[in-house]
């Protein structure tokens, strides 16, 4: 990857993360801010949020209410941009995935993909879509196949087994790559895996057949900041292109899983002191993120002091 300065001249590029209120959304923003953008934080809740907890300078960040249903309120956040981070975070009214939600998402990414392609100034949007909208096929159990950002969730097999966030994020990212390609408008896909952050519980919709997941080698995880520097290079890098599948670990141990258990529940059974030939199985991994991984190896993570 070529030096920042090379690509993008942060100190006079101004861009948008939406929705802003979450823990990458905050981050992510904080991060932008450090590299010398002018960020434009777009809150879907106008309540509080964590851009008060930001350890560095505010004189570039700009705060935005945002309603996805709101056309209007869209265009004011991305006015004068010319980037987005867009990640869809679920209404506080309905903050659960269900079978309705799929209808919910596609909404948002299409209102928001049209506002930016109305938006003369956007010259590249980053969407944040999930490692679920790949993983979930008929063909999945195939030893000969491994999955990357090439292969796509089948939305059928997600509404016959009820894999409702799988089908919202396949649906909502399809619906955005399809405008996005009408319009020409310049668009690479961070399909992350499970987030590991303070949020993270049981109920998270990720974790809906997370057995078979990882059952099947492709229960994949990732950390904040290695998500953050994920979407800034993705950004950043003239090259990128496409889809790229973002995760950091693989939970394909009898160990790893029983960790994760715990973090997702204070009921989880703790680990057995004595480890049979069972317990100490390594499941193949199946899933590839290869083509971030190349695209990341110069990506200098380290921000400038606030």
């Amino acid at each position: 990857m070529a030096p920042a300065s090379d690509s993008f001249n942060q100190t006079s590029n101004t861009v948008c993360v939406m929705d802003a209120s979450g823990h990458v959304g905050t981050t992510l923003t904080e991060r932008l801010l450090q590299r010398g953008y002018t960020v434009h934080a777009a809150l879907q809740s106008h309540g509080e949020s964590r851009l008060g907890e930001l350890s560095c300078d505010k004189k570039k960040l700009k705060v935005f209410n945002l309603d996805p249903f709101d056309y209007q309120s869209i265009l004011d956040a991305l006015k004068g941009c010319t980037g987005l981070f867009y990640a869809f975070e679920p209404p506080q009214d309905q903050p659960n995935y269900d079978e309705y939600m799929a209808e919910v998402e596609v909404r948002a990414a299409h209102n928001v993909l049209e506002a930016c392609a109305r938006t003369e100034t956007i010259d590249k949007v980053v969407f944040t879509s999930s490692a679920t909208a790949v993983v979930w096929r008929n063909d999945r159990k195939s030893m000969a196949l491994e999955l990357d950002e090439r292969h796509w969730t089948d939305v059928n097999f997600c509404r016959n087994f009820k894999l409702w966030h799988a089908l919202s994020k396949t649906l909502a990212e399809k619906t955005a790559w399809a405008l996005a390609m009408d319009r020409s408008l310049n668009m690479v896909s961070v399909n992350a895996g499970l987030l590991m952050g303070p949020d993270l519980s049981i109920t998270n919709p990720y974790m809906k057949g997370a057995a078979e997941m990882y059952e099947d080698g492709v229960l994949v995880t990732v950390d904040v900041d290695f998500m953050v520097d994920a979407h800034i290079c993705v950004f950043e890098d003239v090259s990128s292109y496409g889809r790229y599948l973002c995760f950091n670990n693989i939970i394909n141990r009898s160990e790893d899983a029983v960790e994760l258990a715990r973090k997702l529940t204070t009921s989880a059974p703790s680990y057995p002191k004595s480890q049979d030939q069972d317990d100490m199985m390594i499941i193949q991994q199946r899933i590839s993120n290869k083509k971030l991984n190349k695209l990341m190896v110069d990506f200098k993570s380290k921000s400038q002091e606030c």
